[in-house]
């Protein structure tokens, strides 16, 4: 509590983080992270749609390449991918979808969807760098992620140590901690239970967890991971099922509002397309991470011989986070915004409270929606807590070695018992910030290893045309 009075009493704290946000998150950024993707996007021939029920086979189908000799890593793909899952699919889902729709109105919605589809290109591109450019540490464990590629792929070392403390920040202040275990607490609030138990409780779960390593991490998040977004799914479609007559206006709404924010209507003042499109990308962001260099640190660990094959797995992940949860929530929280009162000058309610109104709004029994959004919440948050231990424990391994490990572990739980104590809106703020510094050197280096990038797919693709072939003629 001393710590959120510190901040609160501090006049102009959350003025000038907002004032740095907006700097980071200025044009240069969002042009260099659209720009990424668009590019990825052309030379790769639109990979994310006439690959995607490739990318999906490997996922769901049976995973050959755990057994096969030639295949290097720590987990399965499809253990690393639900580790990259676990890191995503959590509050931007459901605290940042309505955040987003609250400051930039339904249109930021179009504009994830944007980021999203861009993400999906730029996504496929970390994970193929991820495995190409691995390597194997002093315990015989897998390490990748942009600031090996960024070392053995360009040779900017300096870029690469840069990235790895970008990677601590949003580990400790962003995305990792704060943001999720006070949204854990928000959630669990909602059930009458005390502040305090809830930050004791997840602290010792986090520590439990988070001591055990990759594959701990791994085997949890595998667990975890299908069964809340299926549950979450189910719930969500449930409110669209039942509202079913007012999606094709809300999707109108979203799509004039993304150009025109005054279609809102409703009386939300200030609104502009800018905002609609800043909110949109930076909270498509947030949620999905395409772009942020994140997932291929997780991708890295993954057991396969292939970078192209583990690309299009890592690829899902956007389009399961953002495409496919982060819509239905969004769809859920417009269609029921006459009720909620979300675009109505003056409207205090935020954060999950705006997702769980939305649900308890459109679905029969409102007692039902309270559960689903506050129970996948904590699901959601506990899973994205342990996959950012990770990916902050390998950032600070690049810069100080094994050594550094325990001592990092120890401070993240540390975070973890603080988080409940801080307020949300500046949490959000400054995860924004740190998430952009992290994506600028990772930005730089998919433009820079972009051929890289371009050969291996091709190489790949006509491999997979010649066995085709040669399957063909033998049959």
């Amino acid at each position: 509590m001393l710590l959120s009075n510190l901040l609160l009493s501090t006049a102009g704290v959350q003025t000038f983080f907002e004032t740095i946000d907006n700097i980071v998150w200025g044009p240069p950024l969002l042009i260099l992270l659209l720009g990424t993707g668009i590019y990825l996007t052309i030379r790769l021939k639109l990979l994310q749609i006439f690959k995607l029920p490739i990318a999906l086979k490997y996922v769901f189908g049976k995973d050959e390449e755990i057994t096969s000799e030639d295949a290097h890593g720590d987990v399965s793909s499809f253990a690393a991918l639900c580790t990259a899952l676990s890191a995503t699919i959590g509050t931007g889902n459901i605290v940042g979808v309505a955040t987003a729709v609250k400051a930039g109105g339904p249109g930021a919605l179009f504009w994830m969807w944007i980021a999203a589809f861009f993400g999906m290109a730029t996504k496929y591109a970390e994970g193929v760098l991820a495995i190409k450019y691995r390597e194997i540490d002093e315990n015989g464990q897998m390490c990748g992620g942009p600031m090996y590629y960024i070392q053995n792929g360009l040779g900017i070392k300096w870029l690469a140590k840069l990235f790895a403390f970008f990677g601590i920040g949003v580990a400790f202040f962003g995305i990792g901690t704060f943001g999720q275990v006070n949204s854990i607490a928000s959630a669990a609030a909602n059930f009458n239970i005390p502040l305090g138990v809830t930050a004791v409780v997840i602290t010792v779960l986090v520590a439990l967890v988070t001591l055990g390593g990759i594959k701990r991490i791994s085997k949890v998040s595998e667990t975890l991971v299908p069964f809340m977004a299926v549950a979450y799914i189910i719930g969500a479609a449930l409110v669209l099922g039942f509202n079913f007559q007012a999606i094709p206006s809300a999707l109108e709404l979203i799509i004039k509002s993304a150009f025109n924010p005054e279609a809102i209507g409703g009386g939300v003042l200030g609104i502009t397309i800018t905002m609609a499109i800043r909110n949109g990308i930076a909270r498509g962001v947030f949620s999905n991470e395409s772009g942020l260099g994140s997932a291929p640190i997780a991708a890295a660990a993954a057991k396969t011989k292939s970078a192209v094959r583990q690309g299009l797995i890592s690829m899902t992940g956007t389009f399961f986070d953002t495409i496919i949860v982060c819509t239905m929530t969004g769809l859920a929280i417009i269609i029921t915004s006459d009720h909620t009162g979300v675009f109505e000058l003056g409207a205090t309610i935020e954060g999950a409270g705006l997702t769980s109104a939305a649900f308890q709004v459109g679905l029969p029994i409102a007692s039902l929606g309270k559960y689903i959004v506050n129970i996948g919440l904590i699901f959601f948050a506990f899973t994205t807590i342990l996959g950012w231990n990770y990916y902050g424990e390998k950032c600070i391994q690049y810069l100080f070695g094994t050594k550094s490990i325990l001592p990092y572990r120890i401070i993240y739980i540390v975070l973890v018992a603080i988080g409940p104590f801080l307020p949300l809106e500046l949490i959000f703020i400054i995860a924004d910030i740190v998430n952009g510094c992290m994506a600028f050197p990772n930005l730089v280096a998919l433009i820079g290893l972009r051929k890289v990038i371009i050969q291996e797919t091709e190489e790949f693709f006509e491999i997979m045309k010649l066995e085709q072939s040669t399957n063909e003629v033998s049959a």
